[in-house]
């Protein structure tokens, strides 16, 4: 069958933006981890005056929820935990990535769709910039369907801000330096930055996790199509038997006559 063939292509591109996107989040996380390393040093550098007390979010102000749904074919699944959540968090500002999430006019900050993310992403970054340097926000969250394997996906709310960094990396810091500049400036260019990139990976998840449900669903239809075929030729088949044997009742109606 012709569609059969689509469909097994369809499967196959599926399989290979997994891949694509497995690779692409393994870059973003290399990067991310020098940033940790680079914050690190910031952060607990004894001779740089780092304001951390003035780094610190006001648990009173609202969260900032940036959210990351699908814009293509066989979305609706796909999307529908994630506007589930949304709604459940209506009192949350929101950036949503996903031209097909549902219109929620409630605290709406940014709406833009998959396809405009890479040129439009500094304007989410310039939101979570000036987020940082304001303290305006007491956390923020992505949330996104994130791939676990080939056979699964789960949906992830992922805290980005305040930044918490596992204790190996506060343990091994032994590295001072001075340095000339506004530091809390640059810190909060670098926290900005860590966040972009935690931003990109979750991304990359969820588009290997859209192509694991489009796999899925288009196995199944492989799998429809097989039992369709089988029942067609056995119907074919039990024609053939009922054509055959009427036909040598037939043969032997005449000889007897």
């Amino acid at each position: 069958m012709r569609i059969k063939n689509v469909v097994k292509v369809m499967n196959f591109h599926s399989l290979l933006r997994v891949d694509s996107a497995k690779k692409k989040a393994d870059k973003y996380l290399e990067i991310e981890k020098e940033l940790t390393k680079m914050i690190t040093t910031v952060q607990y550098n004894r001779n740089l005056m780092l304001d951390n007390k003035s780094l610190k979010p006001n648990k009173n102000n609202p969260v900032l929820d940036i959210y990351i749904g699908n814009d293509y074919g066989f979305c609706g699944n796909f999307n529908q935990k994630i506007n589930e959540e949304m709604e459940s968090h209506e009192n949350n500002h929101k950036i949503v990535i996903g031209k097909k999430m549902r219109d929620i006019k409630s605290n709406l900050i940014l709406k833009i769709s998959k396809e405009e993310l890479k040129d439009k992403f500094n304007l989410i970054e310039e939101i979570i910039f000036k987020g940082i340097k304001e303290m305006s926000y007491s956390q923020i969250n992505v949330i996104y369907n994130h791939y676990n394997s080939i056979n699964s996906f789960t949906l992830t709310r992922k805290p980005l801000f305040p930044v918490e960094f596992e204790k190996d990396n506060i343990n091994n810091y032994n590295e001072d330096f001075v340095i000339e500049a506004d530091i809390n400036n640059i810190f909060v260019n670098l926290i900005t930055t860590y966040i972009s990139y935690q931003l990109k990976i979750a991304d990359a998840s969820s588009f290997a996790a859209e192509n694991v449900m489009r796999q899925q669903i288009t196995r199944e239809s492989l799998k429809k199509i097989d039992e369709l075929e089988y029942y067609k030729e056995r119907e074919k088949s039990k024609e053939k038997k009922e054509k055959d044997f009427r036909k040598i009742i037939e043969n032997y109606r005449r000889k007897v006559s």
